[in-house]
C-alpha cells in the first residue's frame, strides 16, 4: 500500500498548487484516511469552497480506480501585522537533535527518533525508544512526486502524518491506527528537515486522540492532531528492530 505520509503529501500538493498564491499561505490541513491506497496510479481533484479577501477554503480528493481513498480540506490565510500585547505560551520548546548526532547535510538521511528516557535523547534505532516516555521525530521525507522538490507545505504535511506514531507508541509498540490528521500552522517550516514532538495521548474504549507540536530549527511552527482506533490484533512492536537504512537507488 501507499503510506499515509505520501497520501498527505499528495493532497497538500494538490491543494497548494490549485488554491494558494496571491499572498495566501496554507495554515490548516485536515486529511481523512478512510480506505487503503494500493501501489497503483492515483489522481487528485480539488474544489474551491470559499474565496475571500483574507481567507480561502478548498477541498481535495484522492482517487484510485474511480473510488475515493482519501480526502482533505485546507485553509489559506493572508498574513498581516501582529496585534499588540503578550499572550501566554508554554515555556518548554522542542528542539532538533544536536549536530553531534545529526550533522547538517544535503544528503538523504534516515529519520531520527527521540524520547525523554533515552540517555542521548536521539538515535536512528526505533527499538531504543520503545517505552512510556514522550516521543519525538526529526525527518527529511522523500519527494512525494519523483523528480520534483517538495514545497514547504508538502514537507509539513508529510512530517505531520507520523503524529499517530509519536503519540500512540508505548511500552509494547503501537496499538492504534490513525484515521485522520489535522495540521495547523503559524508559519511554514524552513529547510528540508521537520520535527514533531508528542504533547499528549488520551484514550478510552479503543479510541484515542493524540496531539503533537511541529518544529524546525527555528522553533515551533504548529500543532498536529490525530484520532485513532484500536488495532490491537495487529499491534506493531518495534522490539528487536535496529537502525533505519537508506535503500539503494538505481
Amino acid at each position: 500500500m501507499v503510506s499515509g505520509v505520501a497520501l498527505c503529501g499528495l493532497l497538500a500538493r494538490a491543494l497548494e498548487n490549485g488554491h494558494s498564491g496571491d499572498g495566501f499561505v496554507p495554515t490548516r490541513l485536515t486529511v481523512d484516511l478512510f480506505r487503503p491506497a494500493r501501489t497503483r496510479p492515483l489522481t487528485t481533484a480539488t474544489t474551491a469552497v470559499r474565496e475571500g479577501k483574507r481567507i480561502r477554503v478548498a477541498d481535495a480528493e484522492l482517487l484510485q480506480d474511480g473510488e475515493s481513498v482519501a480526502r482533505a480540506s485546507a485553509v489559506f490565510l493572508r498574513p498581516s501585522e501582529q496585534p499588540p500585547g503578550e499572550v501566554w505560551t508554554r515555556d518548554r520548546r522542542p528542539s532538533p537533535p544536536p549536530a553531534s548526532i545529526a550533522p547538517p547535510t544535503d544528503a538523504l538521511t534516515p529519520p531520527y527518533f527521540g524520547s525523554d528516557s533515552h540517555p542521548e535523547g536521539w538515535s536512528t534505532s526505533m527499538f531504543e525508544h520503545q517505552g512510556v516516555s514522550r516521543k519525538r521525530m526529526w525527518a527529511r521525507h522523500l519527494p512525494v512526486v519523483a523528480g520534483e522538490e517538495p514545497s514547504q507545505f508538502e514537507r509539513a504535511a508529510m512530517a505531520g502524518e507520523p503524529t499517530s506514531l509519536m503519540t500512540n507508541w508505548g511500552s509494547e509498540g503501537v496499538g492504534f491506527i490513525n484515521v485522520d490528521l489535522t495540521l495547523v500552522l503559524a508559519r511554514l517550516p524552513e529547510g528540508p528537515d521537520v520535527g514533531i514532538e508528542a504533547d499528549d495521548h488520551i484514550s478510552s474504549d479503543g479510541l484515542a486522540v493524540g496531539t503533537a507540536t511541529m518544529f524546525d530549527r527555528g522553533g515551533p511552527i504548529g500543532t498536529c492532531v490525530v484520532s485513532a482506533l484500536s488495532n490491537a490484533r495487529r499491534q506493531v512492536d518495534f522490539a528487536g528492530q535496529g537502525e533505519f537504512e537508506i535503500p539503494a537507488t538505481n
